[in-house]
């Protein structure tokens, strides 16, 4: 009995160190030798309409529409439609001011959320390849560029951009989300390369038009909409060079209170398109989906089963289990530290990082938890203090 109490413990405890440092590894090992590119990449020239959503975005609204009007992409091929969610601050009378030079407003009435403000703009689009942006993401001048080269493979379904923090060392929040956006970044390359990205980038993917499926209101959808197109048997590419720029949230709660609706989310979205677990479905792609995703939101479960198994072998006499103990035990009492902290976003990086992984898990769970009842957040306020909501 004992002999399988250590063994489930320690299994417990070994998938959250699979999921952030084994599954990485494994991406290297499975990707070392392989070309950058695995499919086919040209300049083509297609027809492209930018989507940019938004909710009383007043404040970034007219930079985001100038930044797109420089974008080095022929003009007569570029269409710029903004949707705004019932805006409600001057956002939709600054888009106004641009109608003379080609940029369309799509209002859309009732607070029903970015999800529906998609389905409703993509209606009206015509174009071959659709871009989807938010209000604050300024992109490079060659930004669509690169995203549309990869589509000259006919395999090649969406093509996901590299969303840069612009504030990335400024404050403990934004130095720990920079850090594990990088460490994203690095495994959406080595996915790519092995099969397809898992997921898009709101910021900044590209679709095929003929491949959008009209969502449900509780989808999010640079998560659905990807897993749709690999339903139907194509690829999703990462393009490090496909680049926007935008911030951080800057603060420690508004950070975490976003990545809970995204679990939120996310874990629903990937419960209405499960055939992407099937592995005589999708081959490596559901490993891909499996441990970067789901194993990965379960985290949190894993790691409170193994440490109360290491508290009760701990007692037992077992010296490794002593050990595990106290260090769990420590980096909850450091995470307690910190959070007691009124000016988290200066904490030194020995109370910030403790804090910042136990707040992320804890979080997680509670986006599961609501997922489970049913409630699921359509619109949100922004990350972004004082900007609008989503």
């Amino acid at each position: 009995m004992i002999s399988l109490s250590i063994a489930f413990t320690l299994l417990c405890l070994l998938v959250p160190v699979y999921v952030y440092f084994g599954y990485p590894a494994l991406l290297w090992s499975l990707t070392r030798g392989k070309p950058a590119r695995t499919h086919r990449v040209d300049d083509i020239q297609p027809d492209v309409t930018l989507i940019i959503s938004c909710y009383n975005e007043a404040g970034v609204i007219g930079a985001k529409l100038d930044n797109a009007l420089a974008l080095d992409y022929p003009a007569d091929r570029l269409t710029v439609l903004v949707v705004s969610d019932g805006s409600d601050d001057g956002t939709d009378e600054i888009v106004l001011g641009y109608q003379n030079v080609g940029i369309t407003l799509i209002r859309q009435e009732g607070r029903l959320g970015k999800t529906m403000g998609l389905n409703l703009a993509m209606e009206q689009v015509s174009s071959d390849i659709v871009v989807f942006s938010d209000a604050n993401a300024m992109y490079a001048p060659d930004a669509i560029r690169k995203l549309v080269r990869h589509f000259a493979d006919e395999s090649v379904g969406y093509v996901v951009g590299a969303a840069l923090y612009t504030d990335g060392s400024e404050g403990a929040s934004a130095r720990n989300e920079n850090l594990y956006w990088r460490y994203e970044l690095a495994i959406k390359s080595m996915e790519s390369r092995l099969h397809s990205v898992v997921g898009g980038d709101g910021a900044i993917y590209a679709i095929r038009s003929v491949l959008w499926e009209p969502l449900q209101q509780r989808d999010i959808n640079d998560f659905v909409n990807p897993l749709q197109i690999i339903a139907k048997g194509y690829r999703g590419v990462f393009d490090s060079e496909a680049r926007c720029f935008e911030e951080t949230a800057g603060d420690f709660d508004r950070e975490l209170a976003r990545k809970e609706r995204i679990v939120n989310r996310s874990i629903r979205g990937l419960m209405r398109v499960k055939g992407v677990l099937l592995p005589w479905r999708t081959g490596i792609f559901s490993f891909e989906v499996l441990s970067h995703k789901l194993l990965r939101w379960l985290i949190p479960l894993f790691l409170l089963i193994g440490y109360a198994g290491s508290v009760l072998l701990a007692i037992a006499g077992h010296p490794l289990f002593v050990l595990i103990a106290l260090g769990g035990g420590l980096l909850l009492l450091l995470a307690l530290v910190g959070s007691r902290s009124s000016r988290k976003n200066e904490l030194p990086a020995w109370l910030a990082l403790p804090y910042y992984f136990v707040a992320v898990n804890w979080y997680a769970v509670r986006g599961i938890v609501k997922a489970l009842q049913g409630q699921t957040q359509v619109t949100w306020s922004s990350a972004r203090p004082g900007e609008g909501q989503r």
